[in-house]
């Protein structure tokens, strides 16, 4: 049987960032590191990190005081930080500098600069259960700006 690779293939340069910085910390403080939620979508990856020590978390509350935490891919809002921070966490963001700039987008600003700090609501677009769409993080940090549906966005401006 013979099998062809697509080229290029492989994951984005944030997923792969992510799966890097996590093998990194297991290399060079050992198990257990902690993340938050599954670094990426592949089980394959998430399998093998979690053989070498990663343990994957939803709830901050799930790491012990000053372990090693890090974010994955997807992001968190600046609550989970916040918790993080006061819990005397060792912190690594594997953030997909991508997601990160669509969070920055979205985040009020003092003075306001661009549309998305005026009245308009943001509406992202993706699934909203996957953890990259905006709503997931944004919506502790915006409260009342982030719509994931037109329904919830109201009239249009």
């Amino acid at each position: 049987m013979q099998i062809l690779l697509a080229n290029p293939r492989g994951f984005c340069a944030g997923v792969d960032r992510a799966i890097s910085i996590v093998e990194n910390a297991l290399t060079l403080y050992g198990a257990p590191i902690y993340v938050r939620h599954e670094v990426v979508h592949n089980r394959y990856v998430v399998d093998s990190l979690r053989k070498r020590g990663a343990i994957f978390i939803e709830q901050i509350s799930e790491v012990p005081d000053g372990a090693i935490l890090i974010f994955s891919a997807h992001g968190v809002s600046q609550a989970v930080r916040n918790e993080a921070k006061s819990r005397d966490l060792t912190v690594f963001d594997a953030t997909c500098p991508l997601v990160t700039k669509v969070h920055m987008e979205v985040a009020p600003r003092q003075p306001p600069r661009r549309r998305v700090d005026s009245d308009w609501p943001c509406r992202p677009s993706g699934s909203r259960r996957h953890h990259g769409t905006v709503q997931q993080p944004a919506r502790g940090d915006v409260p009342g700006r982030v719509a994931g549906r037109r329904a919830e966005a109201g009239s249009e401006k």
